[in-house]
């Protein structure tokens, strides 16, 4: 009976492993965008909750990159974009290499790094991937985009790829490409993310309709999505009427949950003379409780104070995040993390946690766009106004969560 208990503990406990490290995703030609650049989309579920953006100057191309806040760091990059505009990230899969498995495995944070060091286009991209030894290490959903144009994914394992463009009408018809955690080249029914897909294809089908697939739509309606596909709810819809009593809701398998540590939302250029101009939009930590902030290329790598780890190997807007998590999921013990407090982070009273991000968002967001403006207008990026930004940034959020914190005794 104990051998029994012990292996079904053994079990439970990969499968969380497994649902932990998983990600809703997405490809967006530019030509079904609001703005006529391509998109790539990924809400991260992982363990390892601090993550933070860093720069590197890579063998060939310079490129910042979400990391984890840990030794990691030098090896595995979890995406990202570099210096020519091309960009990369990925969501496991867990439907393929299933008749060939091989010890060698876990190769896609190395892959990426190595794909943002030497990559300027798809092409680049396919060749690479042709060039690796096999077994590649590989299982895994990549998502592409470059200064030209191209959006693409690459399903691939242990022997190969195969590519799904999103600027094929036949395989794309609405411009976007979605992935959680499976491939369509692998087994059918075996995976996971196969509710969080629905509820992603739902949202993306919406905004379609509107012709309203942008930035702000992705960072706000995708990703703090409170709906659920298969159970047909949505709970931003039937908001609690105040913070107390608490009304938990079982996030699981929203695309946004417990085990969610990062966003980012790349949008790219359509012209190579335009890379620069490529802006990286971030969340870390909890998407519902992280300000968005945006990550433009440049020459010194200059990076907000609040997305770079400190000495203690934690970025200060993770940190933030990661408390103001706490109050949304506020039961610890047994599987009290898959209940989320609803009333904490959103009501009809004083607008919870959800009105607090919102409020603190919007200056972020209009400042950013309003220089992004004027650099596409004048074909270049001003490095002293993005340093300007920067500063105004941290001082900003720091200033802005501190207040926050110490009103709700946090």
């Amino acid at each position: 009976m104990y051998i029994k208990r012990v292996a079904l503990s053994l079990v439970l406990l990969w499968s969380v492993l497994v649902v932990a490290d998983a990600c809703t995703t997405a490809v967006i030609s530019g030509k079904y965008t609001k703005s006529g650049k391509p998109m790539l989309w990924k809400l991260r579920d992982t363990e390892r909750f601090y993550n933070e953006i860093k720069y590197f100057k890579g063998e060939k191309y310079k490129y910042m990159a979400l990391v984890n806040s840990d030794k990691t760091v030098d090896t595995d990059v979890w995406g990202g974009y570099n210096e020519t505009g091309f960009a990369i990230m990925n969501s496991a899969s867990f439907n393929t290499n299933l008749d060939n498995p091989t010890d060698f495995k876990d190769q896609e944070g190395i892959i990426m790094k190595k794909a943002l060091e030497e990559c300027a286009t798809l092409a680049d991209f396919e060749k690479m991937l042709n060039s690796l030894p096999k077994p590649m290490g590989l299982n895994a959903n990549f998502g592409v985009v470059d200064a030209n144009g191209g959006a693409a994914y690459y399903e691939t394992d242990n022997n190969g790829f195969i590519k799904f463009d999103a600027n094929d009408p036949v395989v794309a018809p609405h411009g976007y490409i979605i992935r959680t955690n499976y491939s369509f080249t692998g087994k059918k029914d075996i995976g996971y993310g196969f509710i969080r897909f629905e509820t992603a294809s739902q949202l993306f089908a919406e905004a379609d309709a509107k012709g309203d697939i942008n930035v702000p739509v992705i960072l706000n309606d995708f990703s703090r999505s409170l709906k659920h596909a298969l159970m047909g709810v949505d709970y931003s819809l039937d908001i609690p009427a105040d913070s107390k009593p608490a009304k938990f809701v079982n996030t699981g398998d929203f695309i946004t949950r417990h085990g969610s540590a990062s966003n980012i939302v790349i949008e790219g250029v359509n012209n190579p003379k335009n890379a620069d101009q490529t802006v990286m939009w971030t969340n870390l930590a909890f998407p519902m409780t992280t300000v968005s902030v945006p990550v433009w290329m440049n020459s010194k790598g200059y990076l907000p104070k609040v997305l770079k780890a400190e000495k203690d190997g934690k970025a200060p807007l993770a940190k933030y995040g990661m408390r103001l998590k706490k109050a949304c999921y506020s039961v610890e013990r047994s599987a009290g993390y898959k209940y989320m407090d609803l009333a904490a982070y959103t009501n009809k009273s004083d607008g919870g946690i959800k009105r607090f991000i919102a409020d603190t968002e919007a200056p972020v967001v209009l400042k950013a766009n309003e220089m992004s403006e004027k650099w596409e207008s004048n074909g270049k990026l001003n490095s002293k106004e993005l340093v300007s930004y920067y500063n105004w940034l941290d001082n900003y959020l720091v200033e802005a969560y501190e207040k926050y914190l110490k009103s709700q005794n946090r």
